[in-house]
């Protein structure tokens, strides 16, 4: 039994392999993605959806000269069994292994790096434009999903292409969603396209009839063009792409291997710019997928042969959207906003419940942003669900359309601090930096996830805007911490102990804080333990006392350190109460794939690092009193 994958070596045995081969190929492609990632975790559908639309990519280009740019990047794992990695899979996301999205150190085949979404057609323009300046010749082909698309990125991007007619190929991989299920006009647009018979039927029958006609003169082959064109017109709900200066081509079966090959190399002939819409199943090949693409977008390690995943935990994102449908069933003014994270950000259940007050947006943080203060401005209490990975997109209209008007927009920020193996493009250690030099702009965090309730609801009682952070995952099992339910603006909670030692902590790092004084007590060092509920504005009565005391004072957050809540800290007090405060936190640079627990470590930010960082400052100052 021939065995392609095993005994593939590089993308030149693509070349050689005829469309029988590479359907093989793509079966035993598929084959070890499940079983890989069902170990490893990561992004399954989506590589799946893909896999015949790769092959017949690097069948009909030679991507070591040509440039072949990933949006978002995580459908890109057929890309990396291709390019020299099949034998790092083991290692997927893992600390120290191969990244689950493309990475310009990981192979010179990795293009440009990417993990948010709609920037492959700006990147890939960019480099075809600096091909033609350097009088190079040399393909450029874009692959962005019909999600994608929806972000206004792309929609400038495509805009700018048409304009100047550059050449360049862009695949529409159209699956029909993103994350969750895809919404909006364009979603609706490009469904006309996959299921309107009529317009495939009368394509098909005027390709047939163009092809039986011989080679004619300049005028009339121009007349014909025109006539295309024309039924086009007819067929086709506003040709928005050809409208746009854009060949198009389409729709294509994004699994027939065979029709691919043929329409890229046709695509190749053009002297300007086409799009190709490609039509696949997200998930395609493993059942459960197809039947729950959006579980398989992003899943841990499961059970092969039930689909199940091995882990099912209480969450914040299960806490933040369960407290959204308790308050609002009492408010008829509560409003959930997502940008085509109604499922990673716990609010299916409001969806359901509550159709009319729930809107996703697709993948528009921005306009997710503004659209919020609009509400907010006509009285409504909009709150935004994102992952603070993404909220960084929307930076201008926080500033602009939120925080100048003092709008009370809340900001639900999901996947706060490290979210491990999705890597640099997704840790979310900026956000208190980004939105604590925000005028108007309060910040809060929950020490642990039943306490998200009671600071929505002091959220809503405000009149300005708020932020609050929380983490991936769940509470740390081995401190139980009671939520607080009531709030004073930018008062903090004593949580346990006296001494000259002070830890004040923020959001999920009290609990680890607990933790850390456990050790330093056997150590003999006494520490009284804060809850920086509210990371801005920050308690400066409390540190006016504990300076006046000449205490010794510890910040610990899961941000960077420039621009986060130890600076805000050391930036109140003067230069001589400074000298006895240490900052725990990120150093100022991106942070690598990998588990949680490797990652906390490697920045001393787990619970040994923590103490012995305490210990070692604590003594010193000790020595100088």
């Amino acid at each position: 039994m021939s065995n392609i994958l095993e005994n593939y070596n590089n993308i030149d045995d693509i070349k050689n392999m005829d469309i029988d081969d590479l359907k093989t190929f793509s079966a035993e492609i598929r084959d070890f993605l499940i079983k890989k990632v069902s170990k490893t975790g990561g992004h399954l559908a989506s590589n799946l959806g893909v896999v015949e639309l790769t092959l017949a990519l690097y069948k009909a280009f030679d991507f070591e000269e040509d440039r072949l740019i990933w949006d978002v990047g995580h459908q890109a794992y057929v890309h990396k069994i291709l390019t020299g990695r099949k034998n790092d899979f083991d290692s997927l996301r893992q600390y120290g292994g191969i990244s689950g999205f493309p990475k310009r150190a990981e192979s010179k085949l990795d293009r440009f790096e990417t993990g948010h979404s709609s920037t492959s057609i700006s990147a890939a323009l960019g480099m075809a434009r600096a091909r033609d300046i350097k009088g190079l010749d040399y393909e450029v082909v874009s692959v962005i999903g019909d999600g994608a698309l929806t972000g206004g990125m792309a929609l400038e991007a495509l805009n700018d292409v048409g304009y100047r007619k550059t050449k360049l190929i862009i695949i529409l991989n159209d699956n029909q969603m993103s994350i969750s299920k895809n919404v909006g006009g364009l979603s609706t647009y490009l469904s006309k396209f996959r299921v309107d018979p009529k317009y495939n039927k009368a394509k098909d029958e005027f390709n047939k009839f163009m092809n039986k006609i011989p080679s004619l003169g300049k005028g009339v082959t121009s007349s014909i063009e025109k006539i295309k064109d024309s039924i086009k017109q007819l067929m086709l709900p506003g040709m928005l792409f050809e409208d746009m200066g854009l060949k198009y081509i389409g729709p294509i079966d994004g699994h027939n291997i065979k029709e691919l090959v043929s329409v890229l190399s046709q695509a190749k002939l053009s002297s300007g710019p086409v799009i190709i819409h490609v039509i696949t199943k997200k998930g395609k090949g493993y059942n459960f997928a197809e039947r729950n693409p959006n579980k398989f977008h992003g899943v841990g390690p499961f059970d092969l042969t039930s689909g199940e995943c091995h882990e099912s935990k209480y969450t914040y994102s299960n806490a933040f959207g369960k407290a959204m449908v308790k308050i609002a069933e009492e408010r008829s003014d509560l409003l959930a906003i997502t940008a085509a994270m109604p499922d990673g950000t716990g609010l299916n259940e409001f969806a359901k419940i509550y159709k009319n007050r729930f809107f996703d947006v697709g993948i528009a943080e921005q306009h997710a942003v503004t659209l919020s203060a609009g509400f907010a401005a006509e009285g409504l209490r909009p709150v935004f669900a994102v992952y603070s990975t993404f909220l960084q997109r929307s930076y201008d209209q926080i500033i602009h359309d939120v925080c100048m008007q003092n709008l009370p927009v809340i900001f639900a920020i999901d996947r706060a601090g490290l979210v491990g193996k999705d890597g640099e493009t997704h840790q979310g250690l900026f956000d208190i930096s980004f939105l604590s030099h925000m005028p108007n702009m309060v910040i809060m965090a929950p020490k642990c996830s039943e306490e998200i309730e009671y600071i929505l609801r002091f959220a809503l009682s405000q009149n300005y805007p708020i932020a609050i952070r929380y983490p991936r995952g769940e509470d740390n099992k081995r401190v139980i911490l009671s939520p607080s339910k009531e709030f004073k603006l930018g008062n903090w909670e004593k949580i346990m102990g006296d001494g000259k030692l002070v830890i004040l902590a923020v959001g999920n790092m009290v609990s680890k804080a607990v933790l850390v004084s456990e050790k330093l007590s056997k150590l003999g060092i006494n520490a009284e333990i804060y809850n920086a509920a509210f990371i801005k504005p920050i308690d400066t009565m409390l540190l006016d006392k504990l300076i006046s005391e000449n205490k010794i004072i510890v910040t610990i957050e899961d941000n960077v350190l420039s621009g986060g809540f130890g600076q805000e800290v050391l930036s109140y007090v003067n230069t001589a109460s400074a000298r006895n405060i240490l900052n725990i936190g990120f150093r100022d640079e991106f942070v690598t794939h990998g588990s949680t627990d490797i990652l906390y470590k490697l920045y001393g930010l787990d619970v040994e690092g923590i103490t012995e960082n305490i210990r070692k400052f604590y003594e010193e100052k000790i020595n100088e009193q």
